[in-house]
């Protein structure tokens, strides 16, 4: 998985006058989940690739750490099923999970410190500056999914649960958090005006700030890409259509040329075959020659547009083959017009001509 599943699910960046116990906002998330029209619903303190940049080394078994760094998020239970993200190993989120204490990280968290193996039911300290740490538990392991950037690789990231300390069982309080909202509704927007006016009607104290959809933020990191796929296609079609009519032009002139040997060859008892292949083999010859020139230049020049691409290669067979396919058909529709033309040369006129 590499995006966050975005389908169906709201961003609600969601607001206090002053900060709220933790208890608050799970009543409300508990409220949310039972009303019409919501499937599931978590908390974050800052959405996936959406901002925010929290990271620490790590250290398993008391040794110094490996130099690698992992990503945090403050998570509550439910939102890796408001995002759809699977769970491997173990188990989500409990409310009575404690901060320092539960934790859960993703398959690279474990390819990173744990060479690969499941990491649920072990130790590991997080290391601030001072060597200062928390100590943490691996209660579940999750797929992996992008952090911060869609072209970052896929980070080793630790999710833990707002605060409830284990010493004092008191409540972080919390002024300001993303509620996740999956709808069931497939456009997630229609319910935007039901939740600002439902969770100041659930909280008075509670206010919505702003709503996205989990999809545009997605999109956010992809506009270079998409604006110049939008270029590419719109200079495709043209390139074809010139294509096309070149073609086009090129066997009604061929056509006009050879108009003298067709009609010879319509007297003789040619069939309407052997003339479509008199007036195409030498275009798709020169066709079959452009392509396989163009797909070596294409595949010479790949590595210098890699950074344009975003989950698929230049080099990919459907890449090459769909290209290839509509070059075929429109060099069809443009023979289409000259195979007719002259399979209806009259052989008695030219002959009268001679």
């Amino acid at each position: 998985m590499n995006p966050p599943d975005s389908p169906r699910v709201l961003v609600v960046d969601t607001v206090t006058k002053r900060p709220q116990p933790l208890a608050y906002w799970n009543q409300l998330l508990e409220q949310l989940r039972h009303r019409q029209g919501i499937e599931a619903v978590g908390m974050s303190d800052a959405p996936l690739l959406g901002g925010g940049n929290w990271n620490n080394f790590i250290s398993v078994d008391g040794l110094p750490p490996n130099g690698i760094i992992a990503y945090m998020r403050r998570v509550s239970p439910g939102w890796i099923d408001t995002l759809q993200i699977p769970l491997v190993d173990g188990r989500d989120f409990l409310p009575q999970d404690s901060q320092p204490g539960s934790a859960l990280v993703n398959q690279a968290f474990a390819n990173a410190y744990f060479n690969g193996k499941s990491p649920v039911g072990r130790p590991f300290d997080i290391v601030f500056s001072g060597n200062f740490r928390l100590h943490f538990q691996a209660v579940g392991m999750i797929g992996n999914v992008r952090y911060q950037d869609l072209r970052q690789p896929l980070l080793p990231q630790v999710y833990i649960p707002f605060r409830i300390t284990r010493e004092s069982g008191e409540p972080q309080e919390v002024g300001a958090a993303n509620l996740l909202v999956r709808t069931t509704n497939r456009n997630p927007l229609v319910a935007s005006q039901f939740l600002r006016d439902e969770i100041p009607r659930l909280r008075p104290e509670f206010r919505v700030s702003r709503i996205r959809t989990q999809l545009e933020i997605n999109q956010s990191h992809t506009v270079r890409e998409r604006l110049l796929a939008t270029l590419a296609v719109f200079f495709s079609v043209v390139a074809l259509l010139l294509a096309g009519v070149g073609l086009y032009g090129v066997l009604h002139y061929y056509v006009l040329q050879r108009t003298r040997e067709i009609g010879i060859r319509i007297t003789v008892g040619a069939g309407v075959a052997n003339i479509a292949r008199i007036v195409t083999v030498d275009a798709f010859i020169a066709l079959v020659a452009g392509s396989a020139a163009g797909l070596a230049l294409g595949i010479a020049s790949a590595r210098f547009m890699a950074a344009l691409f975003y989950q698929v290669k230049a080099t990919d067979p459907p890449m090459l083959i769909l290209p290839a396919l509509m070059l075929t058909v429109t060099s069809v529709l443009a023979c289409i017009p000259a195979v007719i033309r002259a399979s209806r040369v009259d052989p008695a006129s030219m002959l009268r001509v001679e």
